[in-house]
């Protein structure tokens, strides 16, 4: 039997670390699935189950006090520089993550306003750019579970990707907004929520951005593509 106090501390110190990454992965498949769950509403034009989903939101926001916390008992230990990185880094995902459980649910409230009116084609270029996001969402997070910065980079330089589809769902929708006018109301609430799926992709682009400074610190980071051109789109 190990009666070394030293031994004791370092259990109990790496038993906290897999409690606190147990945590941060727990609250990003919850954000993951409820982003599922508002995407599926809005093709259904499921009311109830909208609700549901932005009644959902607290038990993420609960999370993240939770992650606050035990982040707080690592960081009393007196870390090392390592240590402290991977402190603030899960503080900074945890945020991350509770930012995209409120667009989620954003999403889900939006798709209350747009029952209100007539089902538009264009919810397919949406659901389209949500299942995109929702894997940059679940590779990132297993990139922050393995430690993998070569996948993280990965999610980092694929967040063009969901530049192009919003850029393009965003013009398609103005232009369509300019050819019927009575379409503008509906389509307005598109936009916010192809904006939300967007500003999820730039969530899931920090959070790899995190995993980087885990692993090397405040190093430069490799250059990466952007390709949001909605404030250019006429």
């Amino acid at each position: 039997m190990n009666t070394n106090p030293h031994h004791h501390i370092v259990k109990s110190h790496d038993e906290e670390r897999r409690v606190l990454l147990e945590e941060i992965l727990r609250m990003g498949e919850m954000a993951a699935s409820q982003l599922e769950a508002a995407l599926d509403v809005v093709d259904r034009r499921d009311g109830k189950a909208a609700e549901r989903i932005i009644a959902n939101d607290e038990a993420i926001d609960a999370l993240e006090l939770q992650v606050s916390h035990d982040a707080m008992k690592l960081a009393l230990r007196g870390p090392l520089a390592r240590d402290l990185r991977e402190i603030l880094s899960a503080l900074r995902i945890a945020s991350d993550i509770e930012r995209i459980g409120d667009y989620a649910s954003n999403v889900a409230k939006r798709s209350m306003a747009l029952n209100l009116s007539p089902p538009l084609p264009h919810t397919r270029g949406l659901g389209s750019l949500g299942r995109l996001v929702v894997r940059q969402v679940r590779k990132v997070l297993a990139a922050y579970r393995d430690g993998d910065v070569e996948a993280a980079q990965q999610v980092r330089a694929e967040d063009a990707e969901i530049d192009t589809q919003y850029t393009g769902l965003f013009r398609e929708l103005l232009t369509y907004m300019m050819e019927d006018p009575r379409v503008i109301t509906p389509c307005t609430h598109l936009l916010f929520m192809a904006k939300n799926l967007e500003r999820v992709g730039d969530h899931a682009t920090n959070i790899a951005e995190n995993i980087w400074f885990q692993e090397h610190g405040e190093g430069p980071m490799p250059p990466r593509e952007k390709r949001d051109e909605s404030n250019t789109a006429v």
